[in-house]
């Protein structure tokens, strides 16, 4: 049987390098769904509870705010394990983001 929809997020999400960021339209694509990154991010509000662990703090808006910030408890986790990784974060926004973006397009190839 396929796997849902979420497991196939949860599964690229778990590809995501430490230091490195990626976007909800990126995982869209990759999936086959583009214009479904509303999709991914309801995924990823779900990423809690999955296991193994997803580490959904990698998963970042387009332009690298990180809006899923407040399904974090407390919403500064998401940012303080970016930086425990070595991303820098200002105004909760992913800095030198197309650096340290990771496009499972191209890395998974």
């Amino acid at each position: 049987m396929k796997d849902s929809f979420y497991e196939q997020v949860f599964e690229i999400a778990r590809l995501i390098p430490e230091g490195r960021v990626t976007s909800y339209g990126a995982i869209a694509k990759a999936l086959g769904s583009a214009g479904s990154a509303r999709m991914v991010g309801y995924a990823m509000s779900n990423a809690g509870i999955a296991h193994p662990k997803v580490p959904a703090h990698r998963v970042v808006n387009g332009s690298g705010l990180l809006t899923g910030k407040f399904h974090f408890s407390p919403p500064e986790l998401m940012q303080e394990l970016l930086e425990n990784e070595g991303v820098i974060v200002i105004d909760d926004r992913v800095k030198n983001f197309k650096t340290v973006f990771w496009n499972p397009l191209e890395e998974l190839i």
